[in-house]
């Protein structure tokens, strides 16, 4: 059996693992010189950063893949647990550190609200149901059927699948900065906490049952241990090619066409691609009007501002992670997702691998990225001109956190959804693909088996269960379970 795999983000790479465990034979294409998709790292004069995912939760799911050929993934990663998740800094200066630690937690949320103690935990365990259910029984299981789906429905709707995750969060805590920092999570995986279905509050109690991980050397030393796993277990790994065509007969895949005219075979091809980009951009075969209708009333994650910059002092008092909040929330949130608009109130979120690894920056220098969410290209903001501005409004902005931090910057560049659309291929530079609503979720994303074509598969934040590195290494148990 030939199984093609597009993309090498960790949708791809688990996917073309769990194919060669079945004794497929796997080829992964990856269109950069790099692999890893969202999660390449760059280099620059010392400084390593990481491009996208530094939140690692759920690490059992990367275990899991050196399990299939009895390595051991302690032999090829090291992740470590934080002791501090996130530090929520607020506008009025006011910070909270979040945390697995209980009795902190009840510190801080009884400094804020004595009150609100008992709806934080009776919040817990409510997502505790709502994870037993999202993630633990349906995270990893195929949804292309509707009928599975309706059995689905009860269960969903006793859950409050119909409230969205700020609603829910709100029904339980009464203080607004506390239901800022509980319902942040959906932004997480390209989510407004305001219309996202409040299924994806189990992402709170996910944190809390595993902690939240950093990889030593950065998220992107996972990507080098799976690449060095996927060559000891001979897949053929081409670099540097892109697909430009899925050839297809009678509705079945039987080759791909890469960007130098040569021509691959292959009984399945898995997409670790945006879907609506596939389906788009690489089949001649015209989609039926149905589909067509279904791929333009999606809704598309908020776009991403990501700058990275080095700094040439050490800035200690700030966290590993520290997410800053802005003095609007809702009308913030509404300029990015509705009205398609940027605005100065932002809020971000800010990563700085060397809290916990030196390696990543020179010896007395730090290393941080700091992602804004931002409106996707629907807004037609041309980032050409605003990518710059916004660059210094985030400085100015974080000088709150880092004094003088403009003249100590030694290097830096940042990434705009321009990026993600020209290079990552998403669809109007989403970061994250379709947004995680109600109905966008499940049997209502893009299917994992495609509906339309015979031996194409989806994994990847486009698809079930979703994006978020989970997400993405479930969709591949997905694939696991359907071919």
């Amino acid at each position: 059996m030939n199984s093609i795999v597009i993309g090498s983000g960790f949708g791809g790479i688990a996917s073309a693992l769990r194919l060669r465990a079945k004794n497929h034979n796997v080829t992964l294409i990856e269109k950069h010189n790099d692999l890893g998709g969202r999660a390449r790292v760059f280099k620059k004069n010392g400084f390593t950063f990481d491009a996208g995912p530094t939140v690692i939760t759920a690490p059992y799911l990367i275990n899991e893949l050196f399990q299939l050929f009895n390595k051991n993934s302690e032999n090829y990663i090291k992740l470590k647990p934080l002791d501090v998740w996130y530090r929520f800094v607020f506008e009025d200066g006011s910070q909270f550190d979040y945390s697995g630690d209980e009795s902190k937690m009840k510190d801080q949320i009884e400094k804020i609200n004595k009150e609100d103690y008992i709806g934080y935990e009776r919040l817990v365990s409510f997502t505790k149901k709502i994870f037993e259910k999202g993630f633990t029984e349906l995270s990893d299981v195929p949804f292309d059927k509707p009928i599975f789906m309706l059995k689905q429905i009860p269960a969903l709707l006793k859950l409050k699948s119909y409230k969205s995750v700020y609603n829910l969060v709100s029904s339980y805590i009464k203080n607004d900065k506390l239901r800022r920092m509980l319902s942040m999570h959906p932004l997480l995986v390209g989510g407004n906490p305001f219309t996202t279905t409040s299924i994806y509050g189990l992402i709170l109690y996910l944190e809390k049952k595993w902690g939240i991980h950093y990889s030593m050397g950065g998220t992107g030393q996972i990507v080098n241990g799976l690449e060095k796993l996927m060559l000891e277990e001979k897949i053929n790994i081409i670099k540097g090619k892109e697909v430009k065509e899925l050839i297809t007969k009678n509705k079945k895949i039987t080759s791909v066409k890469l960007n130098d005219g040569s021509e691959i075979k292959a009984d399945n091809v898995i997409c670790n691609a945006d879907p609506p980009a596939v389906y788009s951009n690489l089949i001649s075969e015209k989609l039926s009007t149905f589909f067509k209708w279904k791929m333009k009333r999606m809704e598309y994650s908020m776009g991403l501002f990501v700058y990275y910059f080095g700094t040439k002092i050490k800035y200690e008092n700030v966290e590993h992670h520290t997410i800053k909040f802005g003095e609007k929330y809702e009308e913030h949130l509404n300029d990015i997702f509705n009205n398609k608009k940027l605005n100065n109130d932002i809020s971000y979120y800010l990563h700085r691998p060397t809290a916990s690894d030196q390696s990543m920056a020179p010896i007395g220098n730090d290393c941080f990225y700091v992602l804004v969410p931002v409106p996707n290209n629907q807004s037609g903001i041309n980032w050409g001109e605003k990518g710059e501005v916004l660059k210094n409004l985030v400085i100015e902005k974080m000088e709150d956190l880092m004094p003088n931090l403009r003249k100590n910057i030694v290097e830096d560049f940042y990434l705009t959804p321009d990026y993600f659309e020209n290079e990552l291929n998403t669809k109007f530079g989403s970061g994250f693909s379709i947004q995680p609503k109600f109905t966008q979720s499940a049997y209502f994303r893009f299917h994992n088996k495609s509906e339309i074509y015979d031996g194409l598969y989806f994994v990847g934040a486009g698809t079930h269960p979703g994006a978020g590195v989970p997400g993405v290494l479930s969709s591949a148990k997905v694939l696991d379970k359907i071919i």
